[in-house]
């Protein structure tokens, strides 16, 4: 599986960016994709997860009201739209995928947490500033 980030850029306090995901290869075998975001300095964050059968979704504490995850099952496309964006936002976002398994259970234990993923992308860039 193979994972291509796009759409990253650097916006003012308060702008929205859309950021995508595409999923290419052996994509039966995972279960959802997600967004994590490292800053500099600072270890990496959840930031939100969907799945691919049912479209549930989940997000990180910092991000919830302002961030929406959605998926295009038929372009194998996750993307992350970011509303309300402060200089805290800013961080390099990766997208990750995985099977968890084939299992509802363990997808839900396991989306929030980076060892759930096998599969990660390149890494897109996003920058907010003041």
């Amino acid at each position: 599986v193979q994972l291509q980030a796009s759409g990253g850029g650097s916006v003012q306090v308060g702008d929205s960016l859309r950021i995508s995901c595409a999923e290419s290869g052996r994509t039966f075998s995972t279960y959802g994709m997600g967004w994590f975001r490292q800053a500099p300095g600072k270890e990496r964050e959840f930031v939100a997860v969907i799945s691919w059968s049912d479209g549930s979704t989940h997000y990180g504490e910092s991000v919830k009201g302002r961030f929406t995850i959605s998926r295009d099952n038929a372009k194998r496309t996750v993307y992350l739209q970011m509303n309300n964006l402060k200089p805290e936002d800013t961080a390099v976002y990766y997208c990750a995928s995985g099977s968890f398994g084939g299992s509802y259970y363990a997808f839900h234990q396991l989306r929030g947490f980076q060892r759930g993923y096998e599969y990660w992308g390149q890494g897109t860039q996003v920058t907010v500033s003041s």
